[in-house]
């Protein structure tokens, strides 16, 4: 049973979907079930891919990485979503932008999470 802010990607055409209400059904696509993609929390590869949170006076900043991971179009951060204080809020970003997104809100609780079109889903909590 899929929980709610999962994400699952279809491994023959590559839909993405999070789950914003879960229920007892098999999440399928392609006539094949959705593979769940666990966020990953330790970098491991000279790419960087842990969010890093930055917060301020009203804005909470996400950065891709220690080191700016590379937004190339065969390789780059497809969006930045932030859980902050229990709501969702996501940035979605093309090759040639920077890594990173700014959300003009202030939380106590924030989870970052990003998601790389080749080494996919990551997260961490500040």
């Amino acid at each position: 049973m899929a929980e709610a802010l999962q994400v699952y990607k279809c491994d023959s055409c590559g839909n993405i979907v999070e789950v914003f209400h879960p229920g007892a059904g098999e999440l399928v696509c392609c006539g094949a079930p959705m593979a769940l993609k666990t966020e990953n929390t330790v970098d491991a590869a000279k790419e960087k891919h842990v969010p890093v949170i930055e917060k301020g006076n009203g804005v909470i900043k996400v950065k891709v990485g220690s080191v700016a991971h590379p937004m190339e179009s065969a390789h780059y951060i497809e969006w930045i979503e932030i859980i902050a204080d229990g709501k969702v809020y996501r940035q979605m970003l093309q090759p040639g932008q920077a890594p990173e997104a700014t959300f003009n809100i202030s939380a106590t609780s924030v989870t970052a999470r990003e998601y790389c079109n080749l080494h996919g889903h990551w997260s961490t909590q500040g």
